[in-house]
């Protein structure tokens, strides 16, 4: 009862002493001009389109016309129309997170969306376009973080505040792949962004492939594909902001997003809609530095904090890694997993190519005995993968060269490492003595 009462003097305290109000002056499809209070707003100003009847419409300023704001809604527009009264929300859009978010699934508007009542929150807010630690004062990327996946905590180590993208076309496995690492990680929490995810895999994603224990220390942050681009947009941004809340506490934060790409489509809908010109494939100037915005505020904190952990899923469009939106996020990230289908064709799950994948963390993460491990798992691989034509056609002779025969025998083997179903988990040093088996080699 006293949490209640705290609750709601916090609530009338955070009351404005008057409000600002514009009306609505023009509806465009999803675009909505209001005038009268131009210059109370900025770009990422909330205004609430108040209808005759219903409940208000959250809108966002977008830009700005001949002394008209443009706004988006986060909602539908039924019952807006002109004349409506427009009020302007004085606060920095802001959440306000807890501990008690642990286990709850939101949506972009960081409000329950999972039936388990409300939520608990924290007195402290959170913007949710938060700005990056200064550079000069952050911390440098800690040790390596077990993420359960022996292919990934093998072939491409992901240290504490490293920031690491899913590059993969769609039906591949990356949303079972993120699904394994958030429940087998160390980390203390995960936070979880399904931007623009279909509506019935939501339930999937969360029963089958997060599960209960997955899901306990985590929050899940959701925006289907049919919301509106800014609920889609948002979504992310909640997600970074529930992060970096957790980070402020000192925790070890793995944060994962489904996907950039998405984000990357919803902010080309709002820039093309304020009148941006289309640049690449669409892509207004803006989406590129949204994302760059976005990914930097993942990463180590400041001293006393912890780290986010950042892998970020990225669709690549028609399987072409090079296109817009691929190309700008491997610049900005420390590392990049390549998933491909010919792999995931031939029944082989994770579906990462090892030797087309990076971790800029890579050597110095891992020791030098694992460093020989991994150097000679990839050197195998490769003999393999250079002569596979020849092998298959039955056209290479055994003796040729010892090399192959040796790739020849241990290839299969390597298949079955690198081979693992999502109900399980394997250690890093697990993990490495297993590949030292493998290729024969002393590991201790």
């Amino acid at each position: 009862m006293d949490r209640m009462a705290q609750q709601i003097e916090k609530t009338i305290m955070a009351l404005p002493e008057q409000q600002l109000y514009g009306r609505v002056s023009k509806v465009l499809g999803l675009l909505v001009e209001i005038s009268g209070v131009s210059e109370a707003l900025t770009i990422g100003s909330h205004v609430h389109l108040m209808p005759e009847k219903g409940a208000a419409v959250p809108c966002e300023v977008i830009g700005f016309r001949n002394q008209q704001a443009l706004l988006m809604p986060f909602g539908a527009l039924e019952g807006i129309g002109l004349g409506c009264a427009a009020v302007v929300q004085p606060d920095v859009p802001s959440i306000f997170p807890s501990e008690a978010w642990l286990g709850r699934v939101v949506n972009a508007l960081a409000q329950p969306i999972d039936g388990k009542g409300p939520l608990i929150y924290g007195n402290d807010p959170v913007p949710l376009r938060n700005k990056p630690p200064a550079p000069h004062s952050r911390q440098r990327i800690g040790k390596q973080l077990d993420l359960g996946v022996r292919a990934v905590n093998s072939f491409l180590a992901t240290c504490q505040g490293q920031r690491m993208g899913i590059f993969s076309g769609s039906g591949v496995g990356k949303s079972v792949l993120l699904s394994m690492m958030a429940r087998y990680t160390v980390a203390d929490v995960s936070i979880i962004g399904l931007v623009g995810e279909r509506g019935r895999e939501v339930q999937e994603f969360l029963q089958d492939d997060l599960k209960e224990e997955g899901l306990a220390r985590s929050v899940v942050v959701v925006a289907t594909g049919d919301e509106p681009a800014l609920m889609r947009r948002q979504a992310a941004y909640v997600t970074l902001s529930l992060a970096e809340y957790f980070r402020s506490q000192g925790k070890q934060v793995l944060c994962l997003i489904d996907s950039l790409t998405r984000f990357a489509m919803a902010q080309r809908e709002i820039g093309l809609s304020a009148g941006e010109p289309p640049t690449s494939k669409g892509y207004p100037p803006t989406t590129f530095g949204e994302l760059s915005r976005l990914l930097e505020r993942a990463g180590p904190g400041e001293k006393g904090q912890g780290s986010i952990t950042g892998l970020f899923s990225v669709l690549v469009e028609g399987d072409d890694h090079n296109e817009p939106v691929s190309d700008s996020v491997r610049g900005i990230v420390d590392g990049h997993i390549v998933m491909e289908r010919e792999i995931a064709d031939r029944g082989r799950f994770p579906a990462i190519n090892v030797l087309k994948s990076v971790s800029r963390s890579l050597p110095g993460a891992i020791t030098k005995q694992q460093n020989e491990i991994l150097r000679r798992a990839k050197q195998v691989i490769t003999t393999y993968e250079d002569m596979s034509e020849l092998i298959r056609l039955g056209a290479y002779r055994k003796g040729s060269d010892p090399l192959v025969d040796e790739a020849i025998l241990l290839y299969p083997e390597l298949e079955r490492f690198l081979t693992q179903d999502k109900e399980e988990s394997t250690h890093i040093e697990e993990g490495f003595k297993q590949l030292s088996q493998i290729l024969g080699m002393n590991y201790s």
